[in-house]
């Protein structure tokens, strides 16, 4: 395989960028298809100098679209995260971003026909738990159309919108059973609508909240407290041990700067997100919306505006019942993607451990 060539593209998918490959263009082994994708994406290197990987978390991810199984759906999107640092890939959580991308992916290899001026896709989310999406992308002369004038903050440039619709969740929204927990004594609302979310207030950790994301990774003690919030939430989450996972996220929460309904800064979770992800945005604005969070406030509006350190992401969320019985009924926001690159990769030879 590595000396023909692996096929894929490139997509800026929301406000990150990865390579999306067709599943059954990789190895149906795991570790062998984690390996290629190591060598493919230039791990463990932090600058990722021997592969496409951008040296960022936010760079260095990939998708695996192919036909789904399920009669529900199209297709199937397995988010894989690729550690620039490390010899790692997780699928521990998915990628709202990315999940930009997939609509137009597919429709572009042929899975899904083009149905008129805009094409829907049904998507089958499978990590980490099976979740579906329906993202409407447009298609006009029988084509997908990346072009257009709907800016998104955490992108410099327009695109045409896509459209992305989570129906209800089977899961209780507040995981732990609780509204309020304390981790290392820490008040914080742990979420998950979508993608685990730990809030915590900024002033709870002595920041204010609207620092640049580099000021905040540059404060040693800081991380150190985040962190230690993480370890502990991840286990009330039914998430395990989180020491070398991705998931949960902790989100800074405070008063929003610019009329939306909160400022937030998330740890990615050792790294500050530049914006803030998809399905992170629905869980903070699940966490904004219901009473007795970390996190609640009255003064909200539909959409629910998540300001983040470059400008703010716009969420339409209904929620049914109340309290610790709280759950997802729908949720909706508005993508751009663009294709960025279609042809062949070459991995490095060799073992990426090696």
């Amino acid at each position: 395989m590595s000396g023909d060539g692996v096929r894929c593209m490139q997509m800026r998918g929301g406000s990150s960028k990865g390579a999306y490959f067709l599943t059954a263009d990789l190895p149906a082994d795991p570790h062998e298809r984690d390996d290629l994708l190591l060598r493919v994406l230039g791990s463990p290197d932090e600058r990722q100098v021997d592969g496409i990987g951008g040296g960022h978390p936010l760079t260095s991810k990939v998708a695996l679209v192919g036909p789904s199984p399920d009669g529900g759906a199209d297709v199937d999107y397995l988010f894989l995260q690729v550690v620039p640092g490390r010899a790692v890939v997780t699928d521990a959580q998915t990628c709202g971003n990315l999940l930009a991308g997939v609509g137009p992916f597919a429709i572009e290899r042929g899975l899904v026909p083009v149905s008129g001026e805009t094409t829907a896709v049904r998507i089958r989310v499978v990590n980490p738990a099976v979740s579906f999406v329906e993202a409407t992308v447009r298609t006009p002369g029988g084509r997908v159309r990346y072009d257009g004038d709907t800016a998104m903050a955490g992108t410099p440039f327009p695109a045409a919108p896509i459209h992305l619709e989570f129906p209800a969740g089977d899961g209780p929204v507040f995981p732990t059973g609780r509204l309020v927990d304390r981790f290392a004594g820490v008040e914080v609302t742990c979420v998950d609508a979508g993608m685990p979310v730990v809030l915590v207030r900024a002033a709870d950790l002595g920041v204010g909240g609207d620092e640049p994301p580099e000021a905040l990774e540059a404060d040693a003690g800081l991380r150190a407290k985040v962190e230690a919030v993480r370890l502990e939430a991840g286990p009330a989450m039914g998430l395990g041990d989180v020491r070398d996972t991705t998931v949960p996220k902790v989100t800074i929460v405070s008063p929003p700067r610019h009329d939306g309904a909160v400022t937030t800064r998330t740890f990615i979770p050792h790294r500050v997100h530049t914006a803030i992800g998809v399905l992170g945005a629905v869980s903070v604005a699940a966490g904004v919306l219901a009473p007795g969070t970390v996190a609640s406030t009255t003064t909200v509006g539909d959409p629910v505006r998540v300001e983040h350190p470059t400008g703010f992401f716009d969420v339409s969320v209904e929620l049914d019942g109340d309290g610790t019985g709280t759950r997802l009924r729908r949720g909706a926001v508005v993508r751009t993607a663009r294709k960025l690159s279609d042809g062949l990769v070459w991995p490095r030879s060799g073992k990426a451990s090696g």
